[in-house]
């Protein structure tokens, strides 16, 4: 077998083996957070209609928080996961088998697919005693929205492999990952209609995949009518690809450069000084 595709397989069987284990970790207690969080908004944005679109604010939010979600965990996952392995020394000792940055790199990315899949079923089949949502969608619909959320997430997770291979610690990749993205959450529509934002909060949102994410769900999910509540009045499919392609194809031509050099730079001396300052400030 091709020594590439060798190192491919081992990451998805490693990818697979760490998305189990996951299952069993701290991870779920955010998981079940977020469940009350989503089904809290819902509950209060049930009865509330959004004028001139037939729908309720609540179906309108379920679709965005979809969107948002797998962007977030595009964005956040890898970094916070690279960060960590730098510190830890799996990277390094990936480093040191031929072949195995290949398989870390596959291990990520199926880790990071599974995790989200999972986390979207554990949110959204409870918010569906709230919602209707997928009844009238059908199941072109559903396809559309698989199509836009996998788009989503490659437009965003080469983003966050550059994150976790710029700073120098966990804490540091959810800093400049965290923030930021939940400040554009704030302003691209999620939980209320962007046209309700100011035009130069509209114009920054329209700049990130966040908003284009969450746009294309809406398209994919709700009917014709609730077009009304987006910019312009109407879907802007074309534009939501060329946004999340223009980022996917950027992040993917940058995020393997700067991963190779981060990769080459590692050594055992810096990994036990990264090591070292992890203890300390667990102390």
């Amino acid at each position: 077998m091709n020594a590439t595709l060798y190192g491919a397989r081992l990451g998805l069987e490693r990818g697979w083996r760490e998305f189990r284990h996951s299952l069993l970790s701290s991870d779920q207690g955010f998981n079940l957070f977020t469940v009350i969080a989503v089904l809290t908004v819902l509950w209060f944005q049930r009865d509330s209609q959004v004028e001139g679109t037939g729908v309720s604010l609540a179906s309108l939010t379920l679709p965005s928080m979809i969107g948002m979600s797998v962007a977030f965990s595009g964005l956040v996952g890898p970094a916070g996961s690279l960060s960590m392995n730098r510190e830890d020394g799996t990277l390094l000792r990936a480093k040191a088998v031929p072949n195995g940055m290949v398989g870390y790199l596959v291990g990520r990315v199926v880790q990071t697919s599974l995790d989200t899949a999972f986390s979207l079923v554990v949110v959204v089949v409870p918010a569906l005693f709230l919602v209707d949502l997928f009844a009238d969608a059908g199941v072109n619909g559903l396809l559309a929205m698989v199509g836009v959320l996998v788009l989503g997430m490659a437009a965003t997770l080469p983003w966050g492999a550059v994150a976790g291979s710029i700073t120098k610690s966990p804490g540091g990749a959810l800093g400049i990952t965290m923030l930021p993205m939940m400040g554009l959450t704030a302003i691209s529509g999620i939980f209320y209609p962007i046209t309700a934002m100011p035009g130069w909060l509209q114009g920054l949102a329209q700049v990130f995949p966040v908003y284009w994410v969450g746009h294309g769900t809406r398209w994919a999910l709700l009917p014709d009518a609730a077009a009304a509540a987006e910019l312009g009045g109407s879907w802007r499919l074309p534009l939501a690809v060329a946004v999340l392609a223009t980022w996917a194809v950027v992040g993917f031509l940058l995020a393997p450069t700067i991963l190779r050099r981060m990769a080459r730079r590692e050594s055992g001396t810096d990994m036990e000084e990264r090591r070292q300052a992890a203890l300390q400030r667990g102390s």
